[in-house]
Parts: structure tokens; sequence; C-alpha cells
């Protein structure tokens, strides 16, 4: 597909790692200084949010393909390898700029090859410059590459700008102005990188008012700025890239779709993420004695690849089933080895004539990387069932999606959960979700629902806050057609911009039952391209097209869409817009973004943290 930010991402690192020069046709690594037949070899030096964009990409063996020998955090001390070149990929910051002139002025390693993961600003360079200088050791500087690659792709259609707490950032009632625009600024500049890797200048849309607008007026500016440089980052062998269609960005806020954020999910894949805090592709497992093991959870793994959006019970069916298979062919193996029934296929006990003993040779590293992904997954799900019984989770996942899909209630079962099994987390998240499912909540049943929370001493801020948004965009929508407004309704506009109007309209609009989320319904609508009451109101950037004058035209539909989350996004979303893609004819292609993919309980700590600044106390 045109738009695979994994696969484009990719390239230009394995570019970086070959000293920014072509790789070898037969996939070696070489200089354009070394004999042909050389490999050079390197060291790597990243810093901790480099290293991050490179773990979901290539894997430590991988590294050593592109004749990377060693890797290193720049902030450890490191010992001089003065025959070899480093390469470093660090964010451009005034820490890195320092140690960097610090490791040339010891004369660490043979050459520096400098890739900054964004635009160096040129006070930067120039104290790199000066520093270097005054050292002495500007000749080991070999060059200084802008990469613009500062986020990180998790799969072919998944990114993140890893931005933490950006939702607490853009919503705090005591962030000033500036606050709010350097925020916006770094999502800004991250974003740019995303589109400067895809080469593509894509038509923005977005909702009028909050971060939303801000973020795509900003974006728009700086691509328009861009573009008036000769050589650009979206020219491809000199010519502006222009595939027959440009793509659609449709940027939202959080507070667009709040519950989707908060729910608890039965498939797999959000499963894991939520109780096992899946991080950059890898989940670690608890250990009381023994050392804690990860697993890496990615395309590489057929079943991850196949199951991880299958609801839990059939991914426990399908891990049998594979057992099963795996069992039967061992025993085939063994039979046509003369090995015994059932004994698990080790290779030692092989006899029998010598074409038997070929293919049983030659199925064993299968057979054994098939046992490894058994195992792997077979842990997961253990762990993933011990912890299901212990919360209730499956009593959430039904009750949470009752109510979005219902808009009504069973009180008696709320109130016994709230005061059953689960974690604080999952509590406060049920309760929160019974607000946004609700049209209107009535007070005594508010009132009992906090009497639970705190029965189970559990903080309720976050219940605090969502209440107050919620009453806070009720009485903004009540005062649309008023010319005077007070100043908290005023107060509220600036802060949430168009709010949660969705919250009450699309909260109910959820996966179960074919139904969509509001998010994947405005998406569609957007890449239609069609006059729609729904989306008629969405703002239009072109960068491409002159800034006076009426504005954009559409030219819809649109066969590809970047859709970007501010303020956290999560599976549940990209889900549902991979299934839209998928169902489309004929297909789209849609990438999902978001400032960081988050679960339930962390979402739920910013609110949380956003019910604290506000002062609304835990009760």
């Amino acid at each position: 597909m045109a738009l695979n930010l994994r696969q484009k991402q990719m390239s230009l690192i394995v570019r970086m790692l070959n000293l920014n020069q072509p790789s070898n046709p037969g996939g070696g690594i070489s200089s354009a200084t070394a004999v042909d037949s050389e490999e050079v070899y390197k060291i790597l030096i990243m810093d901790a949010f480099c290293l991050g964009i490179l773990s979901p990409l290539i894997h430590v063996n991988d590294l050593r393909k592109h004749g990377i020998t060693l890797f290193f955090p720049i902030d450890k001390n490191r010992q001089s390898v003065p025959d070899v070149p480093a390469i470093y990929f660090v964010r451009p910051t005034p820490e890195n700029v320092e140690r960097i002139a610090a490791d040339a002025d010891r004369g660490l390693y043979e050459s520096f090859h400098l890739n900054f993961s964004s635009s160096l600003p040129r006070p930067l360079l120039e104290t790199l410059a000066f520093k270097t200088l005054e050292k002495d050791a500007v000749h080991r500087i070999s060059k200084i590459y802008d990469q613009y690659l500062e986020f990180v792709t998790l799969e072919d259609s998944l990114f993140s700008l890893a931005q933490p707490k950006a939702y607490v950032q853009i919503n705090d009632p005591s962030a000033g102005d500036r606050e709010i625009e350097e925020i916006v600024e770094k999502i800004v500049g991250r974003l740019f990188c995303v589109l400067s890797t895809l080469r593509v200048v894509p038509v923005i849309r977005c909702a009028r008012g909050g971060p939303a607008e801000m973020v795509a007026s900003a974006l728009d500016s700086r691509i328009r700025d861009h573009l008036l440089i000769k050589n650009n980052l979206f020219l491809e062998s000199g010519v502006l890239a222009s595939s027959f269609q440009r793509p659609i960005l449709c940027i939202f806020d959080r507070n667009f779709e709040l519950a989707v954020g908060i729910q608890h999910d039965w498939s797999y894949r959000p499963l894991v993420h939520d109780v096992l805090g899946m991080k950059l592709n890898r989940v670690t497992m608890p250990a009381e004695k023994a050392a804690a093991k990860s697993y890496e959870l990615d395309d590489s793994d057929s079943f991850w690849a196949s199951n991880s959006w299958s609801p839990f019970h059939k991914v426990a069916e399908e891990i049998e089933t594979q057992l099963s298979k795996y069992k039967q062919d061992v025993d085939e193996v063994n039979k046509r080895t003369g090995g015994k029934d059932g004994v698990e296929f080790e290779g030692t006990d092989l006899i029998g004539n010598t074409k038997h003993l070929m293919n049983a040779v030659n199925s064993l590293p299968e057979l054994t990387e098939r046992k490894k992904m058994i195992d792997k997954h077979t842990n997961i799900a253990t762990l993933l069932l011990g912890e299901i019984k212990e919360r209730s989770l499956d009593g959430y996942c039904d009750l949470e999606n009752d109510m979005l899909t219902k808009g009504s209630v069973d009180k008696s079962q709320l109130l016994s959960l709230l005061r059953g099994k689960g974690t604080k987390a999952d509590k406060i998240r049920l309760a929160i979700t019974y607000l946004l499912s609700l049209e209107t909540t009535l007070q005594s049943e508010v009132e009992s629902i906090e009497a639970a929370l705190r029965e189970s001493d559990v903080d309720t801020c976050a219940f605090q806050y969502v209440k107050k948004i919620k009453s806070l965009n009720a009485s903004l929508a009540a005062s649309a057609s008023s010319t005077s407004r007070s100043n908290i309704v005023d107060w509220a506009e600036k802060l949430y911009g168009q709010s949660i109007s969705a919250v009450t309209a699309g909260m109910k609009n959820l996966l179960s039952g074919g139904r969509q989320l509001a998010l994947t319904r405005t998406v569609e609508a957007l890449m239609e391209g069609k006059p729609n009451p729904e989306v008629d109101s969405y703002l239009v950037f072109d960068p491409r097209a002159p800034r006076s004058g009426s504005g954009a035209q559409l030219k819809g539909p649109f066969k590809e869409a970047i859709v970007f989350m501010i303020g956290g996004g999560n599976f549940v979303e990209y889900r549902s817009l991979m299934e839209l893609a998928q169902r489309s004819q004929p297909v789209k292609h849609v990438i999902y973004g978001t400032t960081e993919v988050l679960n339930g309980a962390e979402f739920v700590e910013q609110l949380t943290e956003l019910g604290q600044k506000m002062g609304l106390g835990s009760s």
C-alpha cells in the first residue's frame, strides 16, 4: 500500500545505520571509502527516546545484520573504541549536544555520524560547532543529519508520538497560552515528521475550536512554509511527491469520544495492553522468584497476527487447537523415524531410513519455533485468565457494553460490581462509563455510585472531573444561542473547544452488534467527501492551496486517510478504523496515530490528575 509508515520509517533507519549511504544489493553494509567487499563495523549511540523509536522496528539480532556490533545509551560512561565509526541517533537537546561534544573531545571513536530525530535548531548547531572547535575535535564530526523520525511506528498503520500526558497538559485549567502553544508546537513537529517520512501533503480536516483546530492550523502553516524550500522533504527524485490522489488527515481531540479510552475490552490485544501493560510491542511477565520474562508481540508472531483481535475465549480455544496440532505433527515425525508416540520431538530419537531422517531434521526448527510460540501464548493467556477471574473483567466488559449500546443501566448489577471484585481502577472506569453512556443521570443514582466507590476506598477525582465537564458541556450547549455568555461558559469553551459534544450522541455507537464508534463514523463521512450534516462544519486546511481565496476545494472520495487523536489513543479505536478500511469497497487504507497509546487505567490516572488540579477532591 502507498501509505506503509512502518516500511518507510524502517528504510530511512536502515539507511542511517549504513552511514546514510544506500545498502548493498546483497544486503551488506559498505562505505564509499572502504574496499568493495569489506563490511564496515559501527557502534550505535542512542538516547532513551530514540531507543524507543528503534525497538518496535529492529530487534537486537537484526542490528548485527547492519554492521552494528555494539550499542550504548548516550548518558552512560563509555570506553574508547578509537578505530570504529560511531552513529549517534538522538533528540536535538542541549544535553545531547553537550555529551556529543565531550565524546568528540575525548576521541572516543574514529568518526562521528550525527543523526538527530528532528531538525537541529540553529543555536544548538552553533553550540556544537563552538565546543568542537574549542577542543580541536571538529575533524571527528563526519556528517550531521536531520532525520525527521521523531515518532514511534508500532505497526504498518499505527504510530505514536510518544508524548506522555498530552491530555493533562492541554486540558490543565491553569495552563497559560504559552504552555498550550508549546504543547501544540511539539505535536505539530512530530506530526510533520510522520508526513515527511510518508512524503505526502494531505488535506487536513478537523472540528472547529479546541486543540484539534490549533494543531491543524499550525501544521498547515508549517507545511506551507516548508514547501517554499527548493529541496524540501516532500520531494522524490527532485519532483514534488504526488500520487494520483492525496490522503486526508483527520485530527481529533480525545474529548471527542472519552468512553472509548476508559472502557474494558474483551479482545486479546486490548486485554494484553490493559492487564499486562504492553509497551512498544513488548510485554513483561511478572515473576516472583525467577527473572521476569518478556515477549515480543508483533507481526513476526503468526499467532498474534492471526488472533490478536479475537475475543479472549476464542484465543484460548485456538491455543488448544494449535497445541493439539503440534502434538500430532510431533507424533507423525516420531512414527516415521521410529520414535515413540507422544514423546516430544527433540531430535534425539532419529532412526530409520535416510529420507525420513532428513525430513525430520528439516522439520525440527519449524516445530521448535511453533512450540516456543504456543508456550508464549499459553503463558500470557494463563496470566490473563487469572486476572479475569480475580477481577471479574468479563462482568465489567459486559455491563459497560450494555450501557454504551443501550444508553441505560442495570443499577443493581452496577452497584454489585462496584462493591465486588476488581481493582480500584476497574471500578472508577465503570463509574465513568456510566456517566458517559447516559444522556441524563439521576442525582440519587450518582450519589449511590459515589458512596459505593468510597466504600471501596476509590479516589473519585476522575469521576468528579468527568461529571464537571459533562455539566459544563450541557451549560455550553444551553447557552449556544445566547449572545452573552458567563465567564465559566467562556472558560469551558476555551478549555474544551468542541468539548465532549459526542459524549451522549456518539458514545452509544460501540463495536458490538456491528455498530460503529463515533470516531469511525466521522472518519468515514470525511473520507467520502460528500455533503454530510455531521461533518459539514469541519474546517478544511490545504497546505498546497493559496492562502488567499475561498479555501481548499475537496476532491473526494479519499482512498487514504491518516487519523490522529490528540490526548491518547487506544487499540479499540485502532481496530474499529482497520475494520472500516477493510469493509470499504474498494478497500481503503487508514493509518491511526496518537500522542500516546493508553490503556484505560493510564487514561483514568490523567483524568484523576485533572480532577485534583481543578480542586475537586476525592469525594
